[in-house]
């Protein structure tokens, strides 16, 4: 079956968000306006021509992410470097019914999978639709992002380069030799993070399974102090990354807040889906409208029920050529 909803290629196009409930009543707020514009609306760049930027400051071959000897059907994709695996997943009915999509994914080599920014740019308030970040890097599988441009905390290493070391949460690190751990952002530096081989790093969460096992307080848990922190809790969209051995992941996306077709789900139920799925490692990111999965050229998901991408600040994604 043909999980894909297929739209035209997204042209590039820079969106700005405006953030629902306390920040609408900063901006009423008279001498808090600047301040909550500044905040969350004005694109702040640090880094332009992230690619350039990478290329002089990694030390990875800049053959990674090429693919020779690549197959693509509706469902999965083969290559040299990853395997991908789609499926689909509809659970309950009327009201109470969940959605979600699954791409089971098997790396080659750990580097295969990268991340990439909105309009190849570093800083903060800067999005696209994970649809067109995704095709402005040739990605034929992406997901959203942690959303690290919503915040200004948050240890960020990506395609082994550091672009900020703010240590404040508990992140989850991808390391060159395929495996994955959860860890503290306060115990370590990003600098040594590269030292011990980290590759990418997310910052969002939180942990959903450690060992195993559902992890205990995760409905309770705050990942920011700001406006939209307690969006996360309760029964919402929701995007995932499971661990279930060294090079050998699991991405879950849940579709929510469309009756009859995806109520979402809390954080006790992405955990038990991702124990479902064999991984013994799990660890939430960006959900809510940024909730995407992309697959050749065509969004998977049905965002809010109504097939619209809301803008995100970077993906994580495998690049290779479509025969």
């Amino acid at each position: 079956m043909d999980t894909r909803q297929h739209h035209p290629r997204p042209k590039r196009r820079w969106r700005r968000i405006l953030l629902a409930g306390g920040l609408a009543l900063a901006l009423s707020a008279g001498g808090g306006a600047a301040w909550a514009a500044d905040r969350f609306l004005i694109e702040h760049v640090s880094i332009t021509d992230v690619s350039s930027y990478e290329a002089a400051n990694s030390n990875t071959s800049d053959s990674i992410g090429e693919t020779t000897n690549a197959t693509v059907t509706d469902t999965a994709y083969d290559s040299d470097q990853a395997d991908i695996a789609l499926s689909t997943v509809s659970t309950g009915s009327g009201d109470d019914t969940v959605t979600y999509y699954v791409a089971d994914v098997t790396l080659t080599d750990a580097t295969a999978l990268r991340s990439a920014f909105a309009g190849d740019a570093f800083g903060t308030n800067i999005t696209e639709t994970t649809s067109a970040i995704a095709a402005a890097n040739d990605a034929v599988f992406a997901i959203n992002g942690d959303y690290y441009g919503f915040r200004d905390t948050g240890i960020v290493i990506r395609n082994g380069v550091v672009y900020r070391d703010e240590g404040a949460r508990e992140g989850l690190a991808f390391y060159e030799d395929g495996h994955v751990e959860v860890y503290d952002e306060t115990a370590t530096t990003a600098a040594a993070l590269v030292a011990d081989g980290v590759w990418n790093t997310l910052s969002f969460g939180p942990a959903l399974v450690e060992d195993g096992t559902v992890v205990d307080g995760i409905e309770d848990v705050e990942v920011d102090t700001n406006f939209g922190n307690h969006s996360i809790q309760g029964e919402q969209p929701r995007t995932a990354v499971g661990v279930i051995d060294d090079n050998h992941l699991v991405f879950v996306v849940v579709d929510g807040r469309s009756a009859g077709y995806s109520r979402g789900v809390t954080m006790t139920e992405l955990a038990d889906i991702m124990i479902s799925l064999g991984a013994t490692t799990a660890y939430n990111i960006d959900g809510g409208g940024s909730s995407t999965m992309y697959f050749d050229g065509a969004l998977v998901n049905n965002p809010l029920g109504k097939n619209q991408e809301r803008g995100t600040s970077d993906i994580l994604y495998i690049a290779g050529s479509v025969p």
